[in-house]
């Protein structure tokens, strides 16, 4: 189970909500949610890693704060999270896989924006070439791209 090791207020968005994350959290900033806008994001620590995946021909850089922070700062409390996309794709992700592997909520791809139409603007990655236990269908459907919400549970 994830718990959050820092407390402090979840400051409200300013720009257009690009993530809400709902179920078993601390920290809320729009009733029983916690929304962020880009701009948040940007704020939490930024990691890149450059990885192969099978959606694209060749290795591709993204950009974007650690799961595991993103959970943190909204004082994630379950041990599963779901992943919703804006077509309504849902993939089951356990909170292990954020404290084990450096899952990023991408906001960047090759040092740009993601536009709806290029899986953005949003995109859960695995470092998928960083071990071999991660190229696998398991873990490629853990991947949400167009990511929009996250329920804890």
């Amino acid at each position: 189970m994830l718990v959050a090791t820092r407390v402090q207020a979840l400051e409200a968005p300013t720009g257009r909500v690009v993530l809400t994350i709902e179920g078993a959290i601390a920290h809320t900033n729009q009733g029983s949610k916690a929304q962020f806008d880009m701009e948040m994001l940007e704020r939490l620590p930024q990691h890149s890693f450059s990885t192969k995946t099978p959606w694209y021909p060749s290795a591709v850089t993204f950009t974007g704060p650690l799961l595991r922070d993103v959970l943190a700062a909204v004082g994630a409390k379950g041990n599963n999270i779901t992943a919703v996309a804006l077509n309504d794709y849902k993939t089951e992700i356990p909170v292990e896989d954020a404290t084990r592997h450096d899952v990023i909520v991408a906001r960047l791809m090759n040092n740009r924006p993601m536009p709806v139409r290029e899986k953005g603007p949003l995109f859960i990655v695995y470092p998928f070439d960083t071990k071999s236990e991660l190229r696998s269908e398991l873990y490629y459907n853990r991947a949400a791209w167009q990511l929009n919400a996250l329920r804890i549970r």
